[in-house]
């Protein structure tokens, strides 16, 4: 009798550890966001958008789990799962859902979206990885993009009044208004979480630089320098402020720079500065092109300005 109940116990033991491992992998999923494999990272910033909304912090929990749920019971690499790989882009597809959705379904919507995330970047991951591309966010940024579009077809999933399609012939450019540079900066980090709020970038800047000093300061510079080229380009201001100019150029000088700078290139900073730079452009373009259709832009424009360099970088290896 005693010895079934050790086996018992042992086998609860066993079960707790592995369910700890689980939660780990998926803080880890959290940190991968912004290029980072470390559980306190994932731990910072899950509180950073829970201080800022309780439900997304529920949201962004369960579909860091769900995601890694998926790739576990898929058969995917240990090593892609155990480092969060597979799982960031369900966290974005579960964040955005939520906040850009509404009515009685948008957690089933959320949740649902960021397991089918998890299949997007499986998928992904096996075609441009035939090219040496990396995925990025895109898996995330094609999931909310249908599911946004199937609001006008589908009855039960309602749009947020914040997304309405507008024809660019009436669109007017507002750049008037004041800057406060430094409320815009902690709003930029933040925006890649899509939160505005002065608590919650501090908590995402120091989830960064917990992790890597290196990274925290490319942070810092790339947020800094996508608000002056807003600034200098005439970009509106309530956009700047809101950080909307900046969170493609956080994410973009940090895989240009650091991540997917394998050759520790000395024109690597001067890169990413540049990449970080042409964000801006690519914000205001995109988001024009998207505008009659209702969509926000994402972080595709850190897609494409961080492509552009690595696809160059096949070429030109000195970039």
């Amino acid at each position: 009798m005693e010895d079934r109940k050790k086996v018992n116990q042992s086998m609860q033991v066993m079960k707790e550890g592995k369910f700890f491992a689980f939660l780990l992998e998926s803080l880890k999923g959290i940190s991968q966001i912004i290029y980072l494999e470390n559980v306190i990272t994932g731990f910072l910033i899950l509180l950073a958008i829970t201080v800022s909304s309780f439900s997304l912090g529920i949201i962004a929990l369960l579909s860091a789990m769900i995601g890694t749920l998926v790739a576990k019971v898929g058969g995917a690499d240990k090593t892609l799962v155990s480092k969060g790989l597979m799982s960031y882009n369900s966290v974005l597809s579960g964040l955005v859902l939520q906040t850009f959705l509404t009515g009685p379904n948008v957690w089933i919507v959320a949740l649902l979206g960021a397991a089918i995330t998890a299949i997007f970047t499986a998928t992904l991951m096996y075609f441009l990885g035939n090219v040496g591309i990396p995925i990025l966010t895109l898996p995330f940024i094609l999931l909310t993009w249908f599911v946004l579009l199937s609001t006008y077809k589908l009855d039960s999933i309602k749009l947020n009044e914040s997304l309405s399609p507008q024809s660019v012939a009436n669109w007017e450019l507002h750049v008037e208004g004041e800057i406060n540079l430094f409320q815009a900066i902690f709003n930029g980090i933040g925006q890649i979480f899509f939160l505005t709020e002065t608590i919650p970038g501090l908590l995402l800047f120091l989830a960064v630089f917990w992790a890597s000093r290196k990274m925290g300061i490319y942070a810092v510079i790339g947020n800094v320098v996508a608000c002056v080229t807003a600034l200098a380009l005439g970009g509106e201001h309530t956009l700047i402020m809101l950080g909307l100019y900046s969170y493609n150029a956080i994410l973009t000088i940090l895989a240009v720079s650091v991540v997917y700078n394998k050759k520790e290139n000395r024109y690597a900073p001067i890169t990413g500065v540049v990449a970080a730079c042409m964000t801006v452009p690519l914000m205001a373009s995109v988001s024009i092109w998207l505008l009659p259709f209702g969509l926000p832009a994402l972080t595709m424009p850190f897609v494409l300005s961080t492509w552009l360099i690595l696809g160059a970088r096949k070429v030109l290896p000195n970039l």
